[in-house]
């Protein structure tokens, strides 16, 4: 939804937008065959697996804006997630010292992160420096990028059929009822804000 509201605000902009799912796709991580780093080779600077996440790959590349979500599953973003990062970010990153960027040109980017823990939980459990430490990568190699995070989501339409006593479906419906409208219009202004500074 928020992914959605995103598009949304990106599109009032005038900007075209298109949402893919990654797990709708059949693809793995780097490999580490470091043919995107051999010089001369003819996949320098770019991924070259060939896979259902080539030529999502390849349209990344050809966008001005690349909006990515995910939810923070055992602090971490999900491993469909990573993997596509890993190739995403890998081929344009220099083994020099500083590391560097080869990527062509400027990408903006914003990454949305749920979570179903609270503000003070994920401060509590050092989730906001992995989440920083996405944003700095994806400045370092495209140029721009900004987060949002959606804390204590609503993780299943009835708590009642799921085994999850830590949670209080009362408090986790009132949230939902008065915090998430706040974080869609936040994703809204997100993708609104991306689109009109490209």
């Amino acid at each position: 939804m928020l992914l959605q509201k995103s598009l949304e605000g990106a599109a009032s902009q005038g900007a075209a937008a298109e949402l893919i799912h990654l797990y709708d796709l059949d693809f793995k991580g780097c490999v580490s065959c470091f043919a995107c780093k051999t010089i001369g080779g003819a996949s320098y600077g770019r991924c070259a697996l060939k896979d259902d996440l080539a030529p999502v790959l390849e349209r990344a590349m050809e966008a001005d804006i690349l909006i990515l979500g995910s939810p923070i599953y055992f602090g971490t973003v999900t491993g469909e997630m990573q993997s596509f990062l890993e190739r995403l970010q890998f081929p344009f990153l220099t083994y020099t010292d500083p590391p560097a960027s080869i990527f062509p040109g400027k990408l903006s980017t914003g990454f949305i992160f749920t979570l179903g823990a609270d503000e003070y939980m994920a401060k509590e459990r050092g989730f906001h420096a992995r989440i920083a430490a996405h944003e700095f990568i994806l400045k370092m190699i495209f140029g721009k990028s900004e987060s949002l995070c959606s804390f204590d989501t609503y993780q299943f339409d009835d708590y009642s059929k799921v085994f999850a006593p830590r949670w209080d479906p009362e408090k986790k419906a009132k949230r939902r009822a008065e915090v998430f409208p706040d974080d869609c219009r936040r994703a809204f202004e997100m993708g609104k804000r991306l689109a009109s500074t490209t």
